[in-house]
């Protein structure tokens, strides 16, 4: 079954932290169902407990259903892919709740596979529990870089004001130095900029590199990075056609405001990039799967167990990771995700 409506998946995360809180919140206006095809995936049971523990929510139609070849338009739908026996224990980190998020994704991904999903929305996680109970990659990105057989892939994070993607992830601080290659950097400007053209509709994109070290080595005094690594993978991007400049210190990059003249920002690791991206659009700020043959997106927040079940989650990264790729372009189609399938 296809539905008309673009088909957006999304998996329920950890079942112990906000991600039910965040979802629930997001689909509340049944405007939305004007606009896609929502389909969850986790348990009717959480759902319903989770749904109980918020205020200021009337009904929702949930539609539950075995399949997303199920799914009905002007309705949420849960695909119920959990056992029965599942039961949700808020704040707490559990191997059931690790188990749960695994086969939501799981699931989800298999639909997407199939081509009963146009979209992923993946809800928070606990990577070390997920870790704990056999889930061998080291977070989504890397799960779906697998999964589709691509050979690199990138993250960005996105928001109105400001995209940042990372040369490396999910490693230690003490790696990065050593991962940092002249081939490295090159590789995620060519994903980056080939994304920012398609997936956002930006005309040749203009793409700040940042350096590694304090005021970008200051000529070799503080680190050789910059001078042997970044600059002359800028300067073979620049060859290729790519508008790449630098390597900026990435302290007065940000401090002066100096990340709006460019389209996006590459960071050398994922704390340099994120933390900036998160103090300037943590509330709204969505991470997208550059590289991928399908759109992936996600909100820029975790678990927060702290909150969980406590009705306090903002579920505004959550709502921008949903409505993103659900085709919400202006009128000059940019700035958006825009689904286009299988490349």
């Amino acid at each position: 079954m296809s539905l008309p409506k673009l088909v957006v998946g999304i998996t329920q995360g950890d079942s112990n932290g906000i991600g039910y809180e965040v979802i629930i919140k997001s689909l509340a206006d049944e405007r939305i169902l004007d606009s896609f095809t929502p389909i969850i995936y986790g348990s009717s049971k959480l759902m319903g407990f989770y749904r109980k523990t918020l205020h200021n929510i009337g009904p929702m139609d949930i539609n539950v259903i075995q399949s997303a070849a199920d799914a009905k338009q002007k309705k949420i739908n849960l695909v119920n892919c959990l056992p029965d026996s599942i039961y949700a224990e808020p704040g707490q980190s559990t191997p059931d709740a690790a188990k749960n998020a695994i086969m939501s994704l799981r699931a989800a991904v298999k639909d997407l596979k199939e081509g009963l999903i146009d979209v992923l929305v993946t809800g928070p996680i606990n990577k070390r529990a997920m870790n704990a109970e056999g889930f061998s990659s080291t977070g989504h990105t890397e799960y779906l870089q697998a999964e589709f057989g691509m050979p690199d892939v990138t993250m960005i994070m996105v928001s109105d004001r400001i995209k940042i993607g990372v040369v490396t992830g999910h490693i230690p601080l003490k790696d990065v130095p050593g991962s940092l290659t002249k081939e490295n950097i090159l590789k995620n400007l060519r994903i980056m900029n080939a994304s920012l053209e398609r997936d956002f509709g930006i005309t040749s994109p203009k793409i700040a590199v940042l350096g590694l070290n304090p005021h970008c080595g200051d000529g070799g005094l503080l680190g050789d990075e910059e001078q042997n690594i970044i600059l002359p993978a800028v300067q073979e991007a620049v060859s290729e056609g790519i508008q790449a400049f630098g390597p900026y210190s990435p302290d007065g990059f940000f401090g002066m405001g100096n990340y709006s003249r460019f389209d996006a920002t590459l960071a050398m690791y994922h704390d340099q990039g994120l933390a900036p991206f998160k103090a300037l659009a943590f509330a709204d700020g969505v991470n997208f799967t550059a590289g991928l043959p399908v759109v992936r997106t996600s909100p820029d927040h975790g678990t927060a167990y702290e909150m969980a079940g406590r009705d306090e989650a903002d579920p505004r990264s959550m709502m921008q990771a949903i409505y993103t790729p659900a085709g919400r372009e202006d009128e000059k189609g940019k700035g958006v995700i825009r689904s286009s399938g299988p490349q």
